[in-house]
């Protein structure tokens, strides 16, 4: 049979009518931490990460402007968070165009950040700190998350709010912490009161970054979004916004002309903040007109991003830790004393978001390596530490070396060390800041499920909780759970790519996206049942401590002089 010849026009129609595939749709997460910021683009049908940078804040020490004078200062330059976004974007969007990469297909943008981080501005919503006049006032910068020093101011919205008809304190723990926005604000007017005047308005990082990259600045007018209100200004919807003008003027008559300048509707963030604008655009190598979703908190994200769902705890493990849940509005929900907020849509829409947390985790670890141990790594001590047996060094911590957030929410607290004697080594000290940590997280699960807030999984983020198998070991076996990793390593940007999702309309809804963008990592800790016999033991001489020393009432008060002898009963 001879050889069939067909025209070049049946190959050229073949193709034509051959089922095209859809271009593929990416969105971008912008996630500021508190030393740099990282941008990450997304693939949206299965949340695979195409492309990231990361842009080191050039500013103070590793990004936060420090005070010799008062090691409660932290500070950060607010052009550092210009640059940064313009910098790890534009780095993303080119290392993207390497594989082909169509600008056209980035349907969204969501922005995380840390938080309480206020930012003092003039009417036009520019950052005092950007004008030459106030740059060299700490004041006029942003006031970072973990900046303790308006403690006193704390202390007396506190106070005040105790007797107040309204009460603010119910969804927030029950005391305003010096971490959130009005103690800060209310300790400008003490720490620079030239600063306090010549601002009009103060604005969170968390709607600085969304405004400034859609051209909406006006402190006014700008989206502000209900996580960062919600669980750091104490607004809540069942007293209809922020506290009252007469609240807030019993606390400082000052106080409550920022609250006229201040956006009455806090918005969830799945919703639109505004649109990219053309110079930004061009600076980034984007599309201008992309939508760009209300912003929230880095750790609120990153539990979006983790897959939380109700009954999952998030643990957000970096230099503090944030330990996140839902609950459904429709079910009912009793007020969690300790607790940083439980506020309706601040993770996610249509449930109640629950935050608590520890102060410190990582900087604990980092500060006993900088300072105590500085010729031995992390990695040389945690190496040693895993040779050890819980109990065996006969040593007991209390994890409060930046205070304490959850459960007592008390800056002034410090930590403790207690049985050392002269064979205590560096990596028994290591391996027991290491526990110590993890009883800080057990009391919060604890804290959780008292109030009936039930724990059923729990899922665990960051760097911390993929390098370091002894800390996520001894966790499982403190906590008696499991502990699982959540498959990305970017949670929070993750989680800021999900919104910028549904912003700009590939997905209806978070729980969507979550579906297909989100899940955990093939490795699990499971609890070890001789290691978690003592524990328990550990763990009931660690209450003690906390309840003594965090100055919680007792039925009967510990007896602390016989905690070192039964510490060298259990190392025996």
């Amino acid at each position: 049979m001879g050889t069939v010849h067909f025209p070049q026009i049946f190959f050229t129609d073949l193709l034509n009518n051959m089922p095209k595939k859809p271009p593929k749709e990416y969105t971008i997460g912008v996630d500021y931490g508190t030393n740099s910021v990282r941008a990450v683009m997304v693939d949206v049908a299965n949340g695979t990460e195409v492309a990231s940078s990361v842009y080191n804040y050039p500013s103070g020490d590793a990004g936060v402007l420090l005070n010799p004078k008062n090691p409660l200062v932290a500070r950060q330059n607010p052009r550092d968070y210009i640059e940064g976004f313009q910098t790890a974007v534009a780095n993303t969007v080119t290392a993207a165009r390497r594989d082909g990469f169509d600008a056209n297909n980035v349907k969204g943008i969501g922005v995380d950040t840390t938080g309480s981080t206020p930012i003092p501005v003039d009417a036009s919503g520019v950052p005092l700190a950007l004008n030459p006049k106030y740059e060299g006032s700490l004041a006029a910068h942003a006031w970072l998350w973990k900046d303790h020093s308006s403690h006193e101011e704390a202390a007396k919205i506190t106070a005040i709010a105790e007797k107040w008809t309204e009460k603010y304190l119910n969804k927030c723990g029950g005391t305003y912490s010096s971490e959130w926005f009005w103690s800060k604000i209310l300790h400008c007017k003490k720490e620079a009161p030239a600063v306090f005047k010549a601002a009009y308005s103060w604005v969170e990082l968390s709607d600085f970054i969304p405004g400034y990259i859609t051209g909406n600045l006006d402190p006014v007018k700008i989206p502000r979004n209900v996580c960062t209100a919600g669980h750091k200004a104490m607004y809540h919807e069942s007293w209809k916004g922020l506290p009252s003008t007469a609240f807030l003027k019993k606390v400082d008559p000052d106080l409550a002309a920022i609250r006229e300048r201040f956006n009455p509707c806090a918005q969830t963030s799945d919703k639109i903040a505004g649109y990219l604008m053309p110079e930004i655009a061009m600076q980034v190598g984007l599309s201008a007109g992309i939508p760009v979703a209300v912003g929230a908190l880095d750790a609120h994200l990153g539990a979006v991003g983790a897959g939380i769902k109700p009954g999952t705890l998030v643990k957000i493990l970096g230099t503090s830790s944030c330990d996140m849940m839902v609950h459904p509005l429709k079910k009912e929900i009793k007020d969690i004393p300790g607790l940083c907020g439980i506020v309706p849509g601040s993770i996610l829409p249509g449930m109640y978001g629950l935050e608590a947390g520890q102060s410190a985790v990582g900087d604990i670890f980092n500060w006993f390596v900088k300072n105590i141990t500085p010729g031995l790594s992390h990695t040389a001590l945690t190496k040693e530490a895993e040779k050890l047996a819980p109990g065996q060094s006969g040593l007991l911590a209390l994890d409060w070396n930046n205070g304490n957030r959850t459960i007592l929410v008390d800056p002034l607290l410090s930590g403790l060390l207690i049985g050392q004697t002269l064979h205590t080594t560096a990596p028994e000290v290591y391996r027991t800041l290491i526990e110590a940590t993890a009883f800080g997280a057990l009391t919060i699960i604890r804290r959780f499920e008292e109030y009936g807030v039930k724990v059923k999984e729990v899922i665990n983020c960051g760097g911390i909780a993929e390098k370091n198998p002894l800390l996520m070991q001894i966790y499982a076996d403190v906590c008696n759970r499991p502990m699982k990793i959540s498959r990305s390593s970017q949670t929070c940007a993750l989680g800021a790519a999900i919104f910028a999702a549904v912003a700009g309309g590939v997905y209806k809804k978070v729980e969507d996206a979550q579906a297909v963008m989100t899940g955990v990592s093939p490795t699990v800790y499971q609890p070890n049942k001789k290691a978690v016999a003592m524990y328990e033991k550990l763990y009931a001489l660690y209450r003690q401590l906390h309840d003594t020393f965090g100055n919680v009432p007792q039925k009967s008060p510990a007896n602390l002089g016989k905690i070192m002898k039964a510490l060298i009963a259990l190392r025996g």
